[in-house]
């Protein structure tokens, strides 16, 4: 038996638009009920989700049952965690802050086994060839590894062709929130020149024949990189969803609650 056929892959490489949520909770119950809720892809955030390898496996476990394709994000791009969350079972690792095309090639080999990587063997151990009950799993892996790497500084802006046409690199994704901190405009993503910025990188990654993808809960932001062809798309987060439905929850009963009466002496 082969490595599982990562479809997530193969739509954004057609050019299908998927739509994600970000989930930072840290928890298998939370990716569970949001890997069944309706979206294309879920991102199991590790680099600001107080995550860790066994918190991960946990979560990919939990949401594997939905349709729901988990995209782990490692808080830093390293050879030693790439390959950890590859056994653990994920397919597609978003690796954060790479700035230049030599980051991007480093990250794209450690996804894949020799001779095309330097991906460790030792999948008979891990999750990601169901513990060594799938044999083709080392020969067949390296096809349904994504490897996706992070745009969110100036310099990685420029050096955005290098990095788009990386061998190995199988989808750019802009992050506007860091970018905009950069380009001197930290808390404002949508800065009119840092969503121009945001909205040209998409274009050009498309052209280059690379697939796109951002996240942002700005729905202007959302509309302009649909527009510029973005095709991996995440428009909110647990934590967000959480946090507003808890206010909304409350709000009505805090705004119209009556000041409680003095008890009467008589």
């Amino acid at each position: 038996m082969s490595a599982p056929v990562n479809q997530f892959k193969r739509d954004i490489q057609e050019g299908k638009r998927l739509f994600g949520l970000w989930t930072a909770l840290a928890s298998p119950h939370a990716a569970e009920i949001c890997a069944g809720s309706g979206f294309d892809w879920i991102l199991i955030d590790g680099e600001h989700g107080p995550n860790d390898i066994p918190l991960l496996a946990q979560q990919l476990a939990a949401a594997a049952r939905h349709p729901a394709h988990a995209v782990v994000r490692l808080p830093v791009g390293e050879t030693w965690m790439i390959k950890q969350a590859l056994d653990i079972g994920a397919q597609s690792i978003l690796i954060p802050m790479v700035d230049t095309p030599e980051q991007a090639l480093e990250m794209a080999r450690a996804c894949r086994y020799p001779p095309d990587g330097v991906r460790g063997l030792g999948a008979s151990l891990g999750r990601a060839s169901n513990f060594g009950r799938l044999p083709d799993y080392v020969e067949t892996a390296n096809e349904q590894i994504a490897c996706l790497v992070q745009i969110e500084s100036r310099l990685a802006i420029s050096n955005l062709d290098a990095i788009t046409k990386t061998d190995g690199v199988d989808g750019v994704f802009i992050g506007p929130a860091d970018l905009s901190a950069d380009m001197g405009f930290a808390g404002s993503p949508r800065a009119p020149d840092v969503v121009g910025t945001v909205v040209q990188a998409i274009r050009r990654i498309r052209e280059l024949g690379k697939p796109a993808g951002i996240m942002t809960t700005d729905q202007n932001l959302i509309d302009k990189a649909i527009e510029a062809g973005a095709n991996f798309v995440a428009i909110g987060s647990d934590v967000g969803l959480l946090v507003k439905a808890a206010a909304d929850l409350v709000a009505p009963y805090k705004s119209t609650a009556a000041t409680p009466s003095k008890p009467s002496l008589y």
